[in-house]
């Protein structure tokens, strides 16, 4: 069977509730290249009906495209509709899936903490962008051959179902042996993919079908007996929590189960307290963030260089001496992580932003909170004040910016031309300009007092994580989930270069006081040091053992501090730093 004409069916591979799955030959292509084929039907409907889901079918296309861009997911490589059914035409993984590899034997435990590790970043890419995927399942897990990465296949099948199931009934979606209770109901959340998740976990750890796992009887799962070897408590743990029938008893998202893998990574290889980076030398590595969840998410020095403040997924703030790295105080107060916090210009004040969908404002020397800022409908996901302190500037999940007045505590001013959301925003040094970078690939530049778009920055092909301007105000820094740093004339609008060093996504940047170095923090583990001028990589800090998250410097001494998803700050020296 050819489909337009150039696409040649070679045999069916997979069938669903409402479609089948192909393998084919598009010989269009030269050489003729294999593809796979998803064809979804709506037979003998009304055209009112058919064009109504096609309208769906169109947008859940596109969506898929723009997930296609990840490298371990396939690629859309078409779509169109034929005889009442629709066809996504997908890059053909040339693989073996988990479910046939487990014939080979069980997992061990190292195993399950890699594929934990290679498909949660996965997860958490799909749910920030507002996808459910519905089918996660060994069959969906493919090996590539060619690089050993692990792709999540069968993308947005099932959110094309479901929309499809609006229009006809008789649909399921969803494995019946993987799929979560609340999804059974039709009301798959973001958890439910974690849930399906646990399954496929203890699966391969079994090799047992997840119908016999389950104690119908005590209404429990039930898989540590048929287990070949024990697993640790910590891996126990994370896939029990996993499996919760209850929701809100589950992790919520792939970032909460990223933080207990990487504290695990950490405590499993704890890294020494000095380590030497020639010509770098890393002085001190602080270690008071604690338990399951304890991610450090930001850190900020004080303006006159003593004191160094940490937010941390363990809910906490903490406040260290710079010098000698002794903890000075915690701060106590959020009901979730804390994703971001700022000293005031004059280093009285720590502002915080946190999942909880607040922004906390603490005194210093006591700790107190002097007052909380509520109004974002999602995580608060970067706080910073302005060069005079009278305001702050908080940018969110939910797509906007609220600029407070720190004497009224109201907000003067929503900016809000973000299509998804906000991960980075920065006042500029001159009190001029608001930068703040977005999942939607843009960067904006804005005059904030009058709340209006200066210029809008497009260079990045994937989300924009971080923003920094340089301390004479004439350069914005941008880093991308695309590896890359980029450097903006802010005169003329225009890209100055490109830094390509980083292999991961880069989340961190900041200037170097004299304005002639960038730091950079990336998941790759490492802090890169550039030369602003030439756009060359002087150094490589690296000593973490899971991804670095955040990065500062200090404003009077040369000294670099990073912190990492490993629960750890470390603190860099180097002589000719800053001359």
């Amino acid at each position: 069977m050819r489909l337009q004409e150039r696409y040649r069916l070679v045999k069916q591979i997979g069938q669903g509730g409402c479609g089948k799955t192909f393998l084919a030959i598009d010989e269009a292509q030269f050489p003729a290249s294999a593809c796979v084929i998803k064809q979804f039907w709506l037979q003998n409907q009304e055209s009112e009906v058919v064009e109504k889901a096609f309208l769906l079918f169109q947008q859940e296309a596109q969506r898929l495209e723009e997930l296609g861009k990840h490298p371990q997911i396939p690629t859309l490589l078409g779509y169109f509709e034929q005889d009442q059914s629709f066809f996504l035409v997908q890059e053909f993984i040339d693989g073996i899936n988990l479910k046939d590899a487990i014939f080979e034997g069980t997992f061990s435990e190292a195993q399950i903490w890699q594929l934990l590790e290679d498909l949660l970043p996965i997860l958490k890419f799909i749910h920030d962008r507002l996808v459910i995927h519905q089918d996660i399942k060994p069959e969906n897990i493919i090996r590539r051959i060619r690089d050993g990465q692990l792709v999540l296949v069968d993308f947005g099948a099932a959110n094309l179902a479901t929309e499809i199931d609006l229009l006809k009934a008789g649909t399921s979606i969803g494995s019946p042996e993987y799929i979560a209770p609340e999804q059974i109901r039709g009301n798959a959340v973001f958890a439910s993919d974690l849930y399906s998740l646990g399954i496929t976990c203890i699966y391969l750890l079994t090799g047992i079908s997840p119908f016999d796992l389950f104690d119908v009887a005590n209404d429990c799962w039930s898989w540590r007996p048929y287990l070949s070897s024990e697993v640790s408590d910590r891996l126990g743990k994370i896939l029990d929590k996993l499996l919760q029938y209850t929701v809100s008893h589950r992790f919520q998202s792939a970032d909460e189960v990223l933080s207990q893998l990487g504290s695990w990574q950490g405590r499993q290889k704890l890294i020494t307290k000095t380590a030497t980076i020639d010509p770098w030398q890393c002085r001190q590595t602080l270690i008071g963030h604690s338990g399951l969840f304890a991610s450090v998410n930001s850190i900020a020095i004080s303006p006159d260089g003593e004191t160094l403040v940490s937010g941390s997924d363990d809910k906490t703030i903490r406040l260290w001496h710079l010098k000698t790295g002794q903890l000075i105080n915690t701060f106590l107060g959020h009901s979730h992580f804390v994703k971001s916090v700022a000293f005031s210009p004059d280093g009285q004040w720590i502002a915080s932003g946190s999942s909880d969908r607040t922004i906390k404002l603490w005194d210093t020397k006591t700790g107190d909170a002097i007052f909380t800022l509520a109004g974002h409908s999602q995580v608060v996901k970067s706080v910073a004040f302005s060069p005079d302190g009278q305001f702050l500037a908080s940018g969110s999940a939910d797509k906007t910016i609220h600029l407070w007045n720190l004497q009224t505590q109201e907000v003067i001013s929503s900016l809000n031309r973000h299509q998804l959301q906000i991960t980075s925003i920065a006042f500029s040094p001159d009190g001029q300009f608001l930068a703040s970078a977005s999942y939607d690939r843009t960067v904006c530049l804005w005059n904030w007092r009058l709340g209006s778009i200066i210029s809008r920055f497009t260079g990045h092909a994937k989300p924009v994580l971080a923003v920094a301007f340089s301390p004479d105000s004439s350069l914005l820094a941008t880093g991308s989930e695309d590896n890359t740093i980029q450097l903006w004339n802010l005169q003329n609008g225009k890209a100055i270069r490109t830094l390509t060093s980083h292999s991961w996504s880069v989340v961190a940047l900041v200037f170097s006081p004299d304005g002639e170095t960038l730091v950079s923090g990336s998941w790759d583990k490492t802090v890169k040091l550039w030369n602003v001028t030439t756009g060359t990589e002087i150094a490589t800090l690296s000593g973490h053992v899971d991804s670095v998250s955040t990065v500062a410097i200090s404003p009077v001494e040369p000294i670099i501090a990073s912190g990492s998803r490993d629960s750890t700050i470390k603190l860099y020296t180097e002589v000719e730093l800053m001359g």
